[in-house]
């Protein structure tokens, strides 16, 4: 399922996978676009509760072509809490038809008929099955990760300055500001500004979280490495 020129659907090991990263987006969105029967509006009282315990996915039954059944169309932005530059760091489109009346009142009693799951992210757009989606779950991160990240750049800008010195090779240019982009299960991902475009690298933890409350410790893990690092930062003070 996965489109031309799309990155591959299981990526390599230590990142989560397409499925995955949409169920975090979705289990950390706040809002969404829903557009039916042409008409679009804003839902924007999410509330960080993932919108598939709410909608109900039904994979697509032969012969329902015959039934008129609404085109509805779900799109999700997931956007850095840090303000960088470019801040949309992915996509989640989800299509398919109405089997019960939508109200953006809630959602508890929708049900809908599942066409397609699609993310974009880092350059490509990958196909994302049902099958995947119910298989997968989202990162234990996701709901937390705006205000993890908030609170490192915020209180804590020293520290991820510090993070600059695993990053092998440095970029050639000179680093003109250093934001924490994302963090998951696996890893946290620097956004390195320079003054003309920027690169994302990404740190890996000692090995992947299985809950949030394990998060103090493999961060903790990093900076301690950090700081047995000697290679000067290059990040302007």
């Amino acid at each position: 399922m996965r489109m031309p020129g799309a990155a591959p659907a299981t990526p390599a090991a230590g990142r989560p996978t397409d499925a995955e990263r949409v169920r975090s987006i979705l289990a950390a969105a706040h809002s969404m676009t829903v557009v039916t029967d042409g008409l679009s509006s804003e839902v924007r009282h999410l509330d960080g509760a993932d919108p598939m315990g709410r909608l109900h996915l039904h994979p697509s039954e032969p012969g329902g072509e015959s039934e008129y059944r609404p085109s509805i169309r779900l799109e999700f932005t997931d956007i850095a809490p840090a303000p960088a530059r470019d801040r949309v760091r992915a996509r989640v489109t989800i299509t398919g038809r109405l089997l019960t009346p939508y109200t953006d009142e809630g959602a508890d009693s929708t049900c809908m008929e599942f066409g397609r799951a699609v993310l974009e992210a880092d350059g490509g757009r990958t196909c994302v099955s049902l099958e995947e989606l119910d298989a997968a779950r989202p990162d234990p991160l996701a709901p937390y990760e705006a205000g993890m990240l908030t609170h490192l750049l915020d209180d804590h800008a020293e520290l991820v300055r510090l993070l600059l010195r695993l990053v092998r090779p440095l970029p050639a240019a000179a680093i003109v500001r250093v934001l924490p982009l994302a963090m998951d299960r696996y890893g946290i991902t620097l956004r390195l500004e320079l003054h003309r475009g920027h690169q994302d690298v990404r740190l890996p933890f000692p090995s992947p979280l299985d809950d949030v409350e394990q998060s103090g410790v493999q961060i903790q893990a990093l900076f301690s490495a950090a700081r047995r690092r000697s290679h000067p930062n290059t990040l302007p003070a």
